[in-house]
């Protein structure tokens, strides 16, 4: 490519990585960031970017002098140029039949070849447009200042009652899905407005026979050090094996860094000793890999499967399960609500101190390191996540 080409490309890079994941490309793309990406690609576009391609991209990208030198080819490039502007679902067969003339890559190209020319060669009337640009600057200053002032809480706080499961949905609200299974995520809507998901082979606790990974991992970034966060979820009884469903807490996306996991889990061991299995609260942090072994710091009784046997009326107890972390600096402070009333009080199951500074949290589902257990569904309602700032009475 030539030098403008290569600059239309490293905009249009940018673009679809904007697109993709709501925020500027900084760094280089992660594995699994790059699946991602192509993931997201294929599904808007109905055509493939290798995700070591994107990969590869995004390094010369963020250092076009210094890097490998990448020359994509045209179909990948109008395959980008398509999922920046929101074209038509395709498939390569139909594209070599009715558009190899590549048409999105020469219309983006040209864009912004035109757009390179008015910046070298801004109109006469540049004085007045100046005094026009500025006071309309600090015009939206200050209406932002005061937006800021005067709904601070509205703009730090996310919500999602999951009404809609789409991808499309899903990535607009800054969601991300690590690991989805070619089966069970496609199962992610089937109960009207909830995201559901399915109690799947996975764990993010270390263990040297086993990949780290949890299948249909939902996460999204975490931008301030002091956050609330809390998750719904309806009907959840787990009765095997490690089934568990809840919030997790990142400082990367590959598990080698320190979490935190907080979950409605089902339990039936006891180090050797002889008890009635149950369902509990179970709150977890691990160091990260190669760190030792993950400690637990919460286990809260909820139910237990002797008495649920019994009198299986109990089971109302689980109607609703809602899960709540609070953190300040270095504490962390996790909470839970449970009964048949759709909104019931959370109350504190303990408050820890932890030197974590989370990236990333996650909602999920999964059965650890098991094959024997069934793959639960579990429905998720709602999901907040309300960032505070720090500095602020309260922050730390």
């Amino acid at each position: 490519m030539n030098n403008l080409d290569t600059q239309a490309f490293i905009a249009l890079f940018r673009d679809a990585y904007q697109k993709c994941f709501g925020y500027s490309l900084t760094a280089i793309l992660s594995e699994t960031e790059s699946k991602l990406f192509y993931n997201k690609i294929f599904d808007q576009t109905g055509l493939v970017v290798g995700w070591k391609s994107l990969k590869n991209y995004s390094s010369f990208v963020l250092d076009p002098v210094n890097g490998k030198t990448e020359n994509p080819s045209i179909a990948t490039l109008d395959s980008l140029a398509r999922f920046v502007t929101g074209a038509p679902y395709i498939t390569e067969t139909q594209r070599k039949e009715k558009e190899n003339h590549y048409p999105y890559w020469f219309e983006f190209k040209e864009r912004f070849h035109r757009s390179l020319k008015r910046e070298k060669n801004p109109s006469k009337t540049g004085s007045s447009r100046s005094i026009v640009v500025a006071t309309l600057f600090f015009l939206i200053v200050g209406i932002l200042v005061f937006l800021k002032f005067s709904n601070r809480e509205s703009a730090n706080t996310f919500t999602d009652d999951f009404s809609y499961t789409s991808m499309e949905t899903l990535y607009s609200n800054g969601w991300l899905i690590q690991s989805p299974d070619s089966i069970f995520w496609k199962r992610r809507g089937e109960n009207h407005e909830e995201l559901t998901l399915f109690t799947l082979r996975g764990d993010n606790w270390p263990d040297k026979k086993e990949k780290l990974g949890i299948q249909n991992l939902l996460f999204r970034k975490i931008t301030q050090n002091c956050f609330e966060a809390e998750v719904h979820m309806a009907d959840f009884l787990p009765d095997q094996d490690w089934q568990q469903a809840g919030i997790l807490l990142m400082e990367d996306t590959s598990f080698t860094g320190k979490s935190i996991r907080l979950s409605v889990a089902y339990n039936d061991f006891f180090g050797g000793y002889s008890k009635p299995a149950e369902i509990i609260v179970q709150a977890i942090t691990s160091l990260g890999k190669n760190y030792g072994e993950p400690e637990e710091i919460a286990h809260q009784l909820i139910l237990s499967m002797d008495s649920f046997r019994l009198n299986p009326s109990l089971g109302k107890n689980l109607a609703t399960s809602s899960l709540k972390i609070e953190k300040e600096g270095r504490k962390f402070r996790f909470l839970y609500a449970g009964g048949s009333m759709p909104n019931p009080a959370f109350k504190e199951v303990i408050t820890h101190e932890f030197d974590m500074h989370p990236k990333y949290i996650g909602i999920f589902a999964m059965k650890g390191f098991v094959d024997s257990s069934a793959n639960m569904p579990v429905r998720f309602t709602f999901f907040r996540l309300k960032e505070n700032d720090c500095s602020q009475p309260g922050g730390n």
